[in-house]
């Protein structure tokens, strides 16, 4: 990731890295790698980084598996001063939704701080087509966690902060 700062105090804007790859179990290890380099680089620790890994690894094989037959695996990362997006979606017959239940889903949960499911279309999707083709997506975030004054541990878009 290229360092979009141009001072020191200036605030990092959001990158967005898109990458479509196929369905297929043997090319959804480098999206759970390319999710573990931009970790790395947005100086997650290591178990946050792990998390994520396991996460989208997640993420894309629940997607896998409703996808159409032949069709590809978006998947858009936004790395941001706070936080890490991720929005995998894949086409999709018509009203076919995304399974919220069993150990995989709890897992999404447990690994990430935000998750959210569901039908959509390629219009409403980050690097969709514009078209109204049906999509089931999975929306994934991580939130960095920066130390504060007192040895707290500030966690953006949450109202509660940890002691070390």
């Amino acid at each position: 990731m290229v360092d979009t700062t141009d001072a020191p105090t200036a605030e990092r804007r959001a990158e967005r890295l898109e990458l479509r790859v196929p369905t297929s179990p043997t090319q959804l290890p480098a999206v759970r790698a390319m999710a573990g380099d931009l970790a790395m680089r947005m100086d997650f620790d290591l178990d946050a980084v792990e998390d994520l890994r396991l996460a989208v690894d997640e993420a894309c094989a629940t997607l896998a598996s409703i996808a159409l037959h032949g069709s590809p695996l978006t998947v858009v990362f936004e790395a941001t001063r706070d936080a890490l997006r991720i929005d995998a979606w894949v086409p999709t017959a018509e009203g076919t939704d995304v399974p919220r239940d069993g150990f995989g889903w709890a897992v999404l949960h447990t690994l990430v701080d935000s998750v959210d499911a569901g039908p959509s279309t390629q219009a409403a999707v980050p690097a969709g087509d514009g078209s109204s083709t049906a999509v089931a997506r999975i929306a994934l975030a991580k939130y960095l966690r920066r130390p504060a004054a007192g040895g707290a541990v500030e966690q953006p878009d949450h109202d509660v902060s940890v002691a070390r």
